[in-house]
């Protein structure tokens, strides 16, 4: 699984993660529908993005049936959910499989792992290869032409190779930005907005440059080790540049979500959420080192760490834009409901009861993803092996703020660009 925006599941009330792995789900089901089982290892994070800014668009009627229920699958923990379908879903398959020949083709250009072995090399080019293809083909199908896409990755190869020392990163960053602009904007179109197609292929744009810039300075140390490309060092750049190019585009996305004219403010929540506050904590999170951005984005925005004054306190509700504010047309993201009482512990199995019934559940996919599964001896709740993995919390152990919902409006402030347009930072969650 690759891809910037990974929301903990900490920030996330119930019904937003429902809906966040409604879509993944039907991105994953989408491209096993139409490409088969292997396909599914291009589902991403970011793909996804494009389910939803669809949905987020269409009205009721012209969506039609949005959601099925999908039988159990290991990676739910054997339990069967509700998932995206439609049009939005096979667009973010396309986009994902085209997206993913080119992630493909890097690593194979970087040597990373089995890749730097000639024959495992020849059958990664061979797949991608696949991808492309495949890619057009059901992008053609809904009348989205893969070409600019293909296009983009073709050309990146060669930008790469005459990147100098001084070279502007944003020359690298273009065909990953023309990329992402293209899929944003037949968003709209798919959905029958074409007025929002501008807006939308300005905030892909910008995506594109953020995910880019994120997924350099997530690999500078690894590639320093192995020797591998990365555009971060090889034009020279500073790291307080490409945070100041990544604060930029954050800001820029949120301004174009302005100009987006969703069908309904409850549809156009999920894709505010993860467009206008998620991939700030992207941000976050990529700087920090790869751990939960709650705690530090708290800090840097609290105290102006980056230099900026809009990130200090006046400038996310402390001051004349502060609790008295007028609410948005979005809110704050929502925020976890009070935990469920625990269940009382449950009769305790014998040894080899036990055992069967761990060797079922480990078989079935339960004891890796199921978050939480039951102690097949005790009852008692566990977390999975692979919970952090799948709940992409990233290591979250510092979401000692994460209940603090009104740290959830930092985009807010003049400089902010009013993505909320002065939500009311004062939320109902009695901080």
């Amino acid at each position: 699984m690759f891809g910037i925006i990974r929301p903990c599941r900490h920030r996330l009330s119930e019904g937003m993660r429902t809906e966040w792995m409604a879509h993944l789900c039907g991105l994953c089901l989408a491209l096993k529908g139409d490409h088969g089982q292997f396909a599914r290892i291009a589902t991403n994070y970011d793909g996804l993005v494009i389910s939803v800014l669809v949905e987020a668009q269409s009205s009721r009627e012209e969506a039609g049936d949005w959601r099925r229920t999908a039988g159990p699958c290991p990676l739910r923990g054997m339990r069967s959910a509700p998932v995206a379908q439609g049009e939005g879903a096979r667009l973010a398959a396309s986009v994902s499989l085209v997206l993913a020949s080119a992630k493909m083709r890097d690593h194979v250009a970087d040597g990373d792992g089995v890749l730097a072995r000639r024959p495992v090399a020849a059958i990664a080019r061979r797949v991608a290869a696949t991808w492309d293809r495949a890619g057009a083909r059901t992008g053609s199908e809904l009348g989205f032409d893969t070409a600019v896409l293909v296009d983009a990755v073709e050309r990146q190869a060669g930008i790469e190779a005459l990147v100098r020392t001084g070279t502007p990163l944003l020359e690298v960053t273009e065909p990953t930005e023309t990329a992402t602009a293209a899929a944003f904007g037949y968003t709209a179109v798919l959905a029958g907005k074409p007025d929002n197609r501008p807006p939308l292929e300005e905030a892909g744009r910008l995506f594109g440059r953020l995910a880019h810039l994120l997924d350099a300075v997530e690999d500078l140390a690894e590639d320093a080790r192995t020797g591998a490309w990365n555009p971060v060092a090889a034009t020279g750049a500073d790291l307080a540049e490409v945070r100041r190019l990544c604060d930029d585009a954050v800001h820029g996305v949120r301004l174009a979500l302005r100009e987006v004219e969703f069908a309904s403010k409850a549809q156009g929540r999920l894709a505010h959420l993860l467009l206008a506050h998620e991939l700030e904590r992207s941000v976050e999170r990529a700087f920090a080192g790869g751990s939960c951005a709650t705690g530090h984005g708290q800090a840097s925005h609290g105290q102006a760490s980056h230099g900026q004054a809009g990130h200090g306190q006046a400038g996310h509700g402390q001051g004349e834009h502060g609790q008295a504010g007028h609410r948005g047309a979005f809110g704050a993201p929502p925020h976890m409901p009070p935990p469920a009482p625990p269940e009382p512990p449950r009769r305790r199995r014998g040894l080899i009861a036990g055992c069967l019934v761990w060797t079922g559940m480990f078989c079935t996919g339960q004891v890796c993803c199921k978050d939480p599964y039951q102690d097949p001896w005790n009852g008692q709740p566990r977390e999975g092996w692979c919970a952090k993995c799948c709940d992409n919390c990233d290591g979250c152990g510092n979401c000692d703020g994460c209940d603090n919902c009104c740290n959830c409006c930092q985009c807010c402030g003049e400089d902010g660009g009013g993505c909320c347009d002065g939500c009311d930072c004062g939320c109902d969650c009695g901080c």
